[in-house]
């Protein structure tokens, strides 16, 4: 395969592989009804006038499967801890033990149950569309390569290699939607 075309197939296996990677990402935060450290990826605490991820200044922990443990290592900023995350809109009240927060996750309702759902489609869709775009770019540069002068079963073959991955990568976007909807709707 030509070079020039080879790199083209490769930039958008990337995206591709990205777009996955960042819905996967995002939906490790979605809370299914059990206790997962990852809900809490998005708190940010004031440390001393900084601006701090939650796992930086603290040791978060899950000993059981609807508890999630918080223990800063600056006993100090439990208070700023506690308000961040009820600040946060995930819906959830710590309770303070003196050097330790902890969060009891309750079961999910049917209604939430499907309104998460809901959801996770709609970053299912934004990942697709991601997919698309990087096809979409990808067969540009090749049809602009053809204009160019490199030969046309090269360019041909290229936006093949495309394809098969964006049917690939698509797939796997299937997949990664469908576990977590299984998460979700396991009570």
């Amino acid at each position: 395969m030509d070079p020039e075309v080879e790199k083209v197939v490769k930039e958008a296996k990337s995206k591709m592989k990205k777009a996955v990677e960042h819905l996967a990402d995002e939906l490790a935060r979605v809370r299914a009804g059990k206790a997962n450290p990852r809900i809490l990826d998005g708190v940010n605490v004031d440390y001393y006038g900084v601006s701090t991820p939650l796992y930086q200044i603290a040791n978060i922990g899950t000993p059981d499967a609807r508890t999630i443990t918080i223990q800063p290592w600056d006993k100090n900023v439990i208070d700023k801890v506690e308000k961040a995350i009820m600040d946060s809109n995930l819906g959830l009240n710590p309770s303070n033990h003196g050097d330790l927060l902890r969060i009891n996750i309750p079961p999910l309702t049917e209604e939430r149950r499907k309104e998460l759902v809901k959801q996770i489609h709609n970053e299912g869709e934004n990942a697709k569309v991601s997919i698309r775009n990087a096809r979409r770019d990808a067969n540009d540069k090749l049809k602009k390569l053809k204009n160019e002068g490199t030969p046309e079963d090269e360019t041909d073959r290229g936006e093949e290699e495309v394809q098969k991955h964006t049917d690939e990568y698509g797939k796997k976007v299937d997949e990664v939607m469908q576990a977590k909807e299984d998460e979700i709707m396991t009570v």
